[in-house]
């Protein structure tokens, strides 16, 4: 997976809105003041008078964002995922979710993947607060490609949506043909023995692993769960049905993400083991991503072994009369 040509999600939403913008005049971008990050520049150079910047403000950000969709414009409120699901928190959850507005929130930064920027900037609580609203859905591609696909659903859909981006250029997966659905995860490999549910960068790990697995004689299936919320509980249960064992990756806490949705729904649906790949629950250093997602145990070669142990956890049931 390393040798895979990469790019940067952000790099994709940047493209793909320029497109939005020529295809939907009702489309609106606004930055607190991160347009060089989020590369909304495009946009604003093209349509300057749909583009506002209200400033290192984010707060004000979700409520400018909220006024504008109750005239029937579809606001795209853009800035860093710690801010937008802390600092505004109260202001997504009163003024966006409560009334059900149609506002696009955009989010860059998400996870330990951000590096060297610290436990400031690394956002690995915001699926948990935002998949906790009621009328959120929550979107974590893994790609270029899917990030563009998934956009363009994004601002179709009727309603709230979390839009959330890592940093750092990654791996694409995806060819150019591959069709998405909101609330529709990939299957990107099929497998037999043991499910690797994963969001964001954590696919392309998940699929690193897989081929480690297959050397070793383990087929794994990848599930790209690029909705967090809605979960697709069909394929998931599935897949669960089919392996027995199911290990969930996601560059977040495994307290309230990824993680905590495909327990949930197995443990009500398909009791099933579950072994938990993310950050533990504490907050990380700064650094290179790659050296902190090995001392995190985020890496390949944990999801390896994470594995392994899944199919003994399933193994040791199943002798349980």
């Amino acid at each position: 997976m390393m040798d895979m040509p990469k790019k940067m999600l952000r790099a994709a939403f940047g493209e793909t809105l320029v497109e939005l913008g020529e295809e939907m005049p009702e489309i609106v971008v606004l930055d607190a003041d991160i347009s060089s990050s989020l590369k909304t520049g495009g946009f604003a150079k093209r349509f300057p008078e749909r583009h506002i910047n209200v400033g290192a403000a984010e707060q004000n950000l979700i409520m400018n964002a909220a006024g504008l969709a109750t005239t029937g414009l579809i606001p795209l409120a853009c800035t860093y995922a710690t801010f937008s699901s802390m600092r505004a928190c109260e202001q997504v959850r009163s003024f966006i979710c409560y009334p059900n507005l149609n506002v696009k929130i955009i989010s860059t930064h998400g996870g330990i993947e951000v590096g060297w920027d610290g436990p400031t900037h690394q956002a690995i609580e915001d699926v948990a607060i935002m998949r906790a609203f009621p009328n959120m859905t929550v979107i974590v591609p893994a790609d270029a490609i899917s990030t563009a696909a998934l956009i363009r659903q994004a601002v179709r859909h009727s309603g709230p949506v979390y839009f959330r981006m890592g940093r750092n250029p990654a791996p694409i997966i995806y060819d150019p043909s591959q069709p998405f659905e909101l609330g529709k995860a990939v299957t990107v490999r099929a497998g037999a023995d043991v499910t690797l549910v994963a969001m964001g960068i954590m696919v392309s790990i998940g699929l690193e692993a897989a081929d480690r697995l297959a050397a070793e004689g383990i087929t794994a299936a990848v599930l790209d769960m690029h909705t967090v919320k809605p979960l697709d509980g069909d394929t998931l249960l599935a897949a669960a049905r089919r392996t027995r064992a199911v290990v969930t990756l996601e560059d977040h806490n495994i307290i309230g993400g990824l993680g905590s949705a495909v327990a949930e729904y197995l443990a009500e649906h398909e009791p099933t083991p579950v072994i938990r790949i993310g950050v533990r629950d504490t907050f990380a250093e700064s650094g290179d991503p790659v050296e902190l997602f090995r001392k995190y145990r985020m890496d390949a070669d944990y999801v390896v072994k994470a594995a392994r142990n899944a199919l003994a956890m399933r193994d040791r049931l199943e002798k349980i009369p």
